[in-house]
């Protein structure tokens, strides 16, 4: 198998099992509708990678509500949509309000046209730090989640996070955190700065809190490959201790040209066709 390329050379001889008759063949993975048949696994890394018998998040649940739902990327590996369910309870049972969940991965994961490099083995989330006051009282209407937009926890012009950074964020970070599923969490590195400078005797809640680029909206779960999941590709463990001293790399201004071209490679993989394991052609082989 030759990836991607070979996929697409298969499917203009016909229409993609699961896939509308008039799915574009340039990105097979963003045309799927429904997930793939099979028991549930993870397959490949997070960047290079696809998701067998995904499930659907429902709209709501207990502490949670689904946002951007016209984007159709509201599915993952069953663990992960569990690992949102249970999120969801904790953060309600303990008076923090409502999660709003926004993307997770394709119907069959593989890599989107836009907005993500990673987020595709079905193992990635997005949440936003806060909800609307209105999704306290009630479920957001269609149209409110398609358009309502969440603030940036960061003030980029006097490089400082503002108000919107509560201790319901640092709560809510932590019981995500608490969960052994979860690998790592990532978050705006002003973010996790504020919140290692304020942090009490625990903290070894914060090395799973990761600095990366954006994340000023919303943080970013992503979890440890599923025991169902032989050929799913882990992450390199993370490094001991609370990662506060790591931060000098994404905040001193003696990087910041090392930062920039660190940045420019990772959006040169936003929207683009990476090599896939074998495994992941089979997903959108056409029957037969």
């Amino acid at each position: 198998m030759k990836g991607l390329a070979t996929v697409a050379a298969a499917l203009v001889a016909g229409a993609l099992a699961g896939l509308p008759a008039a799915a574009d063949p340039a990105n097979p993975w963003a045309q799927a509708t429904t997930p793939a048949p099979g028991p549930a696994r993870a397959i490949g890394g997070t960047s290079a990678g696809c998701v067998q018998g995904a499930e659907e998040l429902a709209m709501d649940g207990p502490g949670f509500q689904l946002v951007r739902p016209s984007r159709r990327r509201g599915f993952g590996h069953p663990r992960l949509i569990q690992t949102i369910r249970d999120l969801g309870a904790r953060v309600h049972d303990a008076g923090l309000g409502v999660l709003m969940i926004a993307d997770l991965g394709q119907p069959r994961g593989g890599p989107a046209p836009t907005g993500h490099k990673s987020h595709q083995t079905g193992l990635d989330v997005d949440i936003w730090y806060t909800f609307p006051a209105a999704a306290a009282r009630r479920p957001l209407s269609r149209r409110a989640r398609e358009t309502v937009e969440p603030p940036s926890l960061v003030d980029a012009r006097r490089q400082r996070v503002t108000r919107d950074l509560t201790p319901r964020v640092r709560a809510v970070l932590e019981l995500a955190a608490g969960d052994a599923r979860v690998a790592r969490i990532f978050v705006n590195p002003m973010i996790k700065q504020a919140l290692c400078a304020h942090a009490g005797a625990d903290r070894a809640w914060l090395r799973k809190l990761r600095p990366w680029w954006g994340h000023d909206s919303h943080f970013h779960i992503r979890l440890e490959c599923p025991p169902d999941s032989p050929t799913c590709v882990p992450q390199e463990a993370l490094p001991e201790g609370d990662g506060c001293a790591e931060l000098a790399w994404w905040l001193d201004e003696k990087t910041a040209a090392d930062r920039a071209k660190g940045r420019a490679r990772y959006r040169e993989g936003i929207g683009g066709l990476p090599e896939l394991p074998a495994e992941c052609a089979a997903l959108v082989a056409p029957p037969g």
